[in-house]
């Protein structure tokens, strides 16, 4: 895999020079147990010295991956809806809490106290809504059952979601899911990462949002891994920093 980073060092490089400030953070979506993908991941995160947070289902969570991450504390645990099923419409896209349900409130309320007990204080709760998608009128529900976060993908409109609760999505995400579940062209992802970046530093969006690497470390090839370690190497290698996610910028 050959990758032209020109366009996107050059970028770094205005950073750089404007003296601006690139927070960065790293998700990981469909945990639920130790596995050799999961080590990699890891190791990946000790190579960087970037955390690798981890979206838990919830309830298929096995107690062995809270002992992993406790071991690990480059690994934190944040919560992926509850059972990672879809309860869309007929001809809606995917999601378990992108439509109004009776259920809902309940479920969220399950999924963090479960986690909870998993992970006692390792965990950020931080909600990570299945497919990315979330019903607005959740949100207010999000921060009463005592989530501090929730992040979805692209660029956030708003810093705070709801009085309590506040957006921190992913910005980058390397996998052709609607192709060939592969690596996306690497053309395409510098040339859109290098576009996020001259949004932000222009104004057009949240500069003060850590852009959100996105990865799924159970279906990545050897494109995907060899992608996401070098763009983040990359990332941090320009000046960009870890965000400290424990005060949720």
């Amino acid at each position: 895999m050959t990758v032209d980073w020109a366009n996107l060092d050059a970028e770094l490089a205005i950073w750089r020079a404007e003296g601006l400030h690139l927070p960065i953070w790293w998700r990981d979506d469909d945990a639920i147990a130790p596995t050799p993908a999961l080590d990699r991941l890891a190791a990946l995160a000790e190579d960087l010295s970037l955390p690798a947070h981890i979206a838990v289902i919830p309830e298929h969570a096995e107690p062995a991956l809270a002992a992993y991450s406790k071991d690990r504390p480059l690994i934190r645990p944040l919560v992926h809806g509850w059972q990672h099923i879809s309860h869309a419409p007929d001809g809606a896209k995917k999601a378990e809490f992108g439509h109004p349900r009776p259920d809902a409130a309940h479920e969220l309320a399950q999924a963090l106290n479960r986690m909870q007990q998993l992970f006692g204080d390792d965990l950020l709760p931080i909600f990570v809504p299945p497919w990315n998608r979330l019903d607005d009128g959740l949100l207010p529900v999000l921060a009463d059952a005592g989530y501090v976060g929730v992040s979805t993908y692209l660029p956030r409109d708003n810093r705070i979601a709801a009085p309590g609760l506040v957006q921190i999505n992913t910005h980058i995400d390397p996998i052709f899911w609607r192709g060939t579940r592969s690596l996306v062209p690497p053309d395409t992802l510098i040339a859109d990462i290098t576009k996020l970046l001259q949004d932000r530093r222009k104004g057009l969006t949240d500069p003060q949002e850590p852009l959100g690497f996105l990865t799924h470390h159970l279906v990545h090839d050897e494109d995907i891994w060899g992608f996401t370690h070098a763009c983040l190497a990359r990332l941090l290698d320009g000046g960009a920093v870890p965000a400290q996610m424990t005060r949720l910028p």
